[in-house]
């Protein structure tokens, strides 16, 4: 008996601040999108209203791609209405999953809309994975720390479709675990309001106070970059690719969406076990290059076990691409050797870190050979400034050509031409949609002429949503159609075809019944601490129905007295600065990071080979 080989579908899920942003992203070759709705989104200054999310989804829907809108922050008991009530409208607007934290969404009456369970569920096992997927979740977003073996040993224990971020900003805590920014200010992360404690620079001391390292951004990590990984993801068991970025610009998000089109359209063309999860062909006008667009510096974190340099210790700031070396400073005037192929243009942003390992950035004013011209005076020693590292952190022509770029995505369509008793008939063959317009009906006195015509116009469809490969024309007897009756059957066809395909795609998506906390699946840990993040009575109530016996209140709800473990990290300090206990033979004493903000004990678990940061 033949074996019947599945073909996976890959995703490429993208991020949307708003409508404006959504629609550049699905344009540049997203297979779906994820945007906040108008309230608890994790993002708290970025929601959106439901008309907005209902003109991406329809959007989005011509090509049969997806929507997915995030609710995913932790919810007080006198919001749980609210957020079910935001579930129905996003379900109304077409809208085709809701990433969540909290499980009391699994408890209220939801609309029959698939759930994903966000990266701040701390999806790290298989068993919480399992879990997860048996409650109900239709996809998971695994933890950014997980390696490729420890993604492997989910997909063997599992079959939910899994999510995975391979672009844009860590955060250095495990997501849902991050607690520095609600201690140090109120300002949750679980709730939407993360102050970003960890891109501040922090004071390295030992147990007596003594200064190791001062002023340094000890907690900021350099961004993820795993375009080079795909392939082996794939194989791993991941599904869809995630680009971090709810906070980015139109720009940045065509950019990191229109490369990541490329790198996974060239492995699928090669894998006959794999496909698109969306239809329509981009065509952005520039050149993607990641490097090109905001970061920190690139790592691929823990993807194949831990590395050196994945933090970001001297600046929070992007610094760009790396495009040679500065020979000498005098003033304004800067003498560079470029790296090959590098041609540098009046505009552009430059930056370096000096000799105090401080970042210093200016304009281009003026280019001659290799010499440059900056837009303000450099502080720098000049004997030290031979052979400092140049980055341009702003390419002013490939920026205008990224702003100018509408990604001209295109869903290729047959057309065949028919005629009808009292006038003609135009059908999308590939889609199954027809038009008919009544009009008169003239033989045409030149035949051969009339039907180039007739060609030519039909192929034209200017800045509509679609393409033509086709144009296939049955008639019998060769008339003449005016342009204008051609242009109103297109015109009717465009609006017969996105009404179609939207309500095709509308039908499709799974009903679901959200019978999911009836199920009677045991919860993997029997008691949860504040690291549970229950923070109302339904979330507490689907807990105790799986098992789970003691729980404490999240910290948003209650903030609890003594040490609390405010953040835990796959990123250990000691290891980034030549500390590692496993490599010195030395053990590992705590150490603590101070600033104006407060001061914390870092405890290191080296059999786990992880650092908890501690409130004291």
């Amino acid at each position: 008996m033949q074996k019947i080989s599945v073909v996976k579908k890959i995703e490429l899920l993208s991020p949307a601040k708003n409508l404006e942003v959504g629609i550049a992203a699905i344009n540049h070759g997203a297979d779906a999108v994820y945007i906040g709705g108008p309230s608890f989104g994790a993002r708290e200054k970025v929601g959106n209203s439901i008309e907005d999310i209902e003109k991406l989804c329809n959007h989005a829907a011509i090509f049969d791609a997806k929507i997915y809108v995030t609710l995913n922050t932790l919810l007080f008991d006198n919001e749980l209405e609210q957020a079910r009530k935001i579930a129905w409208d996003c379900y109304n607007a077409g809208v085709d999953a809701l990433i969540v934290q909290d499980m009391s969404l699994l408890m209220m009456d939801m609309p029959p809309i698939a759930l994903h369970a966000s990266t701040q569920c701390n999806n790290t096992t298989a068993e919480k994975v399992k879990f997860l997927e048996d409650v109900g979740f239709e996809q998971v977003v695994l933890a950014r720390e997980l390696s490729i073996n420890e993604i492997k040993e989910i997909r063997s224990k599992t079959t939910v479709p899994l999510e995975f971020f391979v672009h844009g900003a860590l955060c250095v805590s495990y997501s849902g675990q991050c607690y520095l920014s609600q201690v140090i200010g109120r300002r949750s992360a679980n709730r939407g309001a993360c102050a970003q404690p960890c891109r501040l620079k922090w004071n390295l001391e030992d147990e007596n106070a003594n200064t190791l390292i001062a002023n340094r951004h000890l907690l900021s990590l350099r961004d993820m970059n795993n375009s080079k990984n795909l392939e082996e993801l794939i194989d791993a068991g991941i599904t869809s690719f995630k680009i971090e970025g709810r906070l980015k610009d139109a720009d940045y998000v065509k950019n990191t969406t229109a490369f990541y089109r490329q790198a996974l359209d060239e492995i699928i063309a090669r894998r006959p076990d794999l496909s698109r999860s969306s239809r329509g062909i981009s065509t952005p006008s520039f050149i993607p290059n990641l490097e090109k667009s905001f970061s920190r510096g690139f790592t691929d974190y823990f993807i194949h076990g831990r590395q050196k340099n994945i933090d970001a210790p001297f600046t929070p700031k992007s610094m760009g691409e790396y495009i040679g070396e500065i020979k000498k400073i005098d003033g304004k005037r800067l003498t560079v050797k470029l790296k090959e192929g590098i041609t540098l243009h009046n505009g552009d942003g430059l930056c370096f870190l000096d000799e105090n390992n401080e970042l210093q950035g200016f304009n281009v004013n003026g280019v001659d050979n290799d010499s440059i011209l900056s837009s303000a005076p450099l502080s720098f020693r000049v004997p030290q400034a031979r052979g400092t590292s140049l980055y341009r952190n702003y390419d002013i022509q490939w920026q205008k050509s990224v702003e100018n770029s509408n990604g001209n995505r295109k869903l290729p369509i047959n057309l065949e031409l028919s005629e009808t008793s009292d006038g003609f008939k135009l059908t999308a063959k590939n889609e199954n949609v027809s038009i008919c317009l009544q009009c008169q009906k003239d033989t045409a006195k030149n035949p051969e002429k009339a039907l180039e015509t007739i060609r030519t116009k039909l192929s034209q469809w200017g800045d509509t949503k679609f393409v033509i490969e086709n144009v296939d024309i049955q008639l019998d007897t060769i008339y003449f159609i005016p342009a204008s009756v051609l242009g109103e059957m297109k015109r009717q066809l465009v609006a017969e075809l996105e009404k179609s395909l939207i309500e095709r795609h509308r039908v499709a998506r799974p009903v679901e019944t959200h019978g999911r906390a009836s199920l009677q699946t045991v919860f993997p840990a029997n008691d949860l601490s504040y690291l549970g993040n229950v923070t109302n009575s339904l979330s507490c109530q689907f807990y105790e129905n799986h098992g789970v016996t003691h729980i404490d209140d999240g910290l948003e709800k209650t903030m609890q007295n003594g040490e609390i473990v405010v953040m835990t990290t796959k990123h250990c300090i000691r290891y980034a600065n030549g500390m590692c206990a496993k490599e010195t033979g030395k053990t590992a004493t705590p150490l603590y990071i101070s600033n104006e903000r407060g001061r914390f004990r870092l405890d290191f678990d080296c059999k786990n080979c992880c650092m908890k940061v501690v409130s004291i």
